[in-house]
């Protein structure tokens, strides 16, 4: 895969450029031109390229994993924990009502999940 390596090119030519008074479009504009600039060819200096050629590298990623949408499996990122009350309703005798709306919840839950309210 080709890739263009934008920060080895910005910091040859700030280093070769002074940019104290310039405005960031005109460095911009400035820098594009430099880069379109044709220069003899790294390879072949027979040959005139651009002066972006110069900075584009052949480069090879490690495979990426692709996430497949059919099965899940969770990663544990998420931890469900009954410190302020989970969303789930216990059917058992550890639920309770809220006070506001009516809705049943479980017992050492906060808020209800029906209105919000604060227990």
């Amino acid at each position: 895969m080709e890739i263009f390596d934008g920060r080895k090119a910005a910091e040859e030519y700030m280093s070769a450029h002074t940019l104290t008074f310039s405005t960031p479009d005109l460095t911009l504009k400035r820098f594009a031109f430099w880069l379109g600039d044709m220069i003899p060819a790294p390879d072949n200096k027979e040959v005139m390229k651009p002066r972006i050629y110069s900075f584009v590298e052949e480069k090879d990623f490690a495979p990426v994993n692709v996430v497949d949408e059919e099965s899940f499996s969770p990663s544990g990122a998420v931890r469900h924990s009954s410190i302020y009350g989970g969303t789930g309703i216990d059917s058992g005798s550890d639920s309770k009502f809220c006070s506001e709306c009516g809705g049943k919840m479980s017992s050492v839950a906060r808020f209800c999940p029906e209105c919000g309210t604060t227990q």
